[in-house]
């Protein structure tokens, strides 16, 4: 897939993971992007390596979406860990 279409995914499954998991975060549309982006990468990459399928087939596949926003609320919860940590010192 082209990095444009990474992007829009990224965006997406960000925004989706936000939605999964309310709550405040330290960050706004950039950091969604940024935590969809490595969520989707990572998704993509657990799914191979759990699965053993390659979970990453194109940008209208389910199979594309659901591992994008598996990592990125992983990814998310990851996030808010280490935010919090900084913001409670």
């Amino acid at each position: 897939m082209s990095i444009i279409a990474w992007i829009l995914i990224g965006l997406l499954a960000g925004a989706i993971a936000k939605a999964l998991m309310p709550g405040r975060d330290p960050g706004g549309c950039l950091i969604t992007m940024l935590i969809g982006i490595v969520g989707g990468l990572l998704g993509g990459w657990l799914g191979k390596v759990i699965f053993g399928v390659h979970s990453i087939k194109g940008f209208f596949h389910l199979s594309t979406w659901i591992a994008a926003v598996v990592g990125s609320v992983i990814v998310l919860a990851i996030y808010r860990l280490i935010a919090g940590r900084r913001r409670t010192h």
